[in-house]
């Protein structure tokens, strides 16, 4: 284990050139940020998870209540014992085979019992009444630590002169901003921490690998910059993106409060804040500073190269997103309000299929489906945006 750890933690890798971890080690004149001090971002990541059940129990769910959001799921697909045994026992998405055979036994038309499925699965998704808890509980936390990241940041001369995070590194000692930076690193690593594990216990999206990579990638970038002593350009990365997830979360709770015009704002200052920011700020801000002013200072190492290679997946995931933020934006010009996500966790393939279930197609018999209640089997939940409820 010994070996393992002085493997991981080679001076070489993680620092620059006749640099040791002895030479950053606190004294009574100075203190420098210690690996030490994240080991208590795991067990802090376990009580934010237990406030957060707090929160959203007895916080989040009177709110909703007032708001008139009731805890309706999905619509329930018809009682079939056969295909209920199928869902439970076998598998939740037959094949085309297993399809017609079913087809047969129950004499059923195919695309009925597909319905009957897709309405099974979005039967075990959680209600509007939980996505606003979940959505209430990301916006309260995202407005305080973005409050109290900008409130410690203006006091810093690296806000204004980002050539500030690079001199004097790594011999940058700790003062009183940097104990607020202390306090910044370890809630923020725990927070994503909460969220990297919940993320298997909340409402799961077609984004799932996207968001876990992106987690992944925060949690990496949150760690080295600190072990390391890039925690003052850390900051920044840190309150730059806590700017938009506050609308994004506004935007969410409009949307299952049922309020279009709030949604439809909210949606359009999210964009605004979301591109500008990570499409343009981030790269010539941030990633300038990561990659050319640091360049420029002190020269690059091993661990320099994997901290702006992060930034860099960050950039790209950020790109992603962005798309799908202009995607819904040009929906919502055409329709004339924010209608769709695209990243929904409620499955749907077309207005008609995602049509109530009608009674059961008889193959030897010339009914016809009842088409005619054409309600979205989305959930309305916001990859960049808040769609709005009207359409659902």
């Amino acid at each position: 284990m010994a070996g393992i750890l002085s493997w991981f933690w080679n001076e070489r890798f993680w620092l620059p050139h006749n640099v040791t971890w002895a030479d950053l080690k606190n004294t009574d004149e100075a203190t420098f940020p210690q690996a030490e001090d994240l080991y208590l971002a795991c067990p802090l990541a376990f009580c934010i998870f237990m406030i957060r059940l707090v929160f959203e129990r007895f916080i989040a769910r009177p709110c909703a209540l007032g708001l008139k959001i009731q805890a309706n799921g999905p619509q329930k697909a018809q009682p079939n014992a056969i295909l209920e045994k199928v869902f439970t026992a076998i598998t939740k998405h037959p094949d085309e085979k297993r399809l017609e055979g079913l087809s047969k036994q129950l004499d059923w038309d195919v695309r009925t019992i597909q319905r009957w499925f897709r309405q099974r699965r979005n039967q075990e998704k959680p209600s509007t009444l939980a996505r606003f808890c979940e959505s209430m509980w990301r916006f309260t936390f995202y407005l305080y630590i973005f409050t109290y990241g900008v409130r410690f940041l203006k006091k810093t001369p690296w806000l204004w002169n980002t050539r500030e995070c690079w001199y004097n590194y790594p011999y940058q000692v700790m003062v009183q901003s940097d104990v607020d930076i202390h306090y910044y690193y370890i809630l923020e690593l725990s927070f994503y921490l909460s969220l990297l594990f919940s993320q298997f216990t909340d409402i799961r999206r077609k984004d799932f690998p996207i968001m876990f990579l992106h987690h992944l990638a925060t949690i990496s970038l949150i760690t080295f910059s600190y072990v390391n002593n890039m925690a003052r350009v850390g900051t920044l990365v840190l309150c730059l993106h806590d700017a938009s997830d506050i609308l994004m979360e506004a935007a969410k709770m409009a949307n299952y409060a049922k309020c279009q015009r709030l949604c439809n704002l909210l949606f359009v200052m999210f964009a605004m804040v979301f591109i500008s920011s990570r499409l343009g700020l981030l790269p010539v801000w941030i990633l300038n500073t990561t990659l050319f002013e640091s360049w420029e200072i002190m020269g690059p190492y091993p661990s320099w190269w994997v901290f702006n290679l992060l930034l860099i997946l960050l950039q790209i995931l950020h790109s992603f997103w962005s798309y799908l933020i202009v995607k819904i934006a040009c929906r919502a010009i055409s329709r004339g309000k924010v209608s769709k996500d695209d990243r929904s966790d409620i499955e749907s393939s077309s207005d008609e299929e995602d049509s109530p279930l009608p009674a059961p197609v008889q193959k030897h018999h010339n009914s016809t489906t009842n088409g005619t209640n054409k309600a979205h089997g989305t959930n309305g939940y916001l990859t960049a945006g808040a769609p709005c409820p009207d359409q659902h």
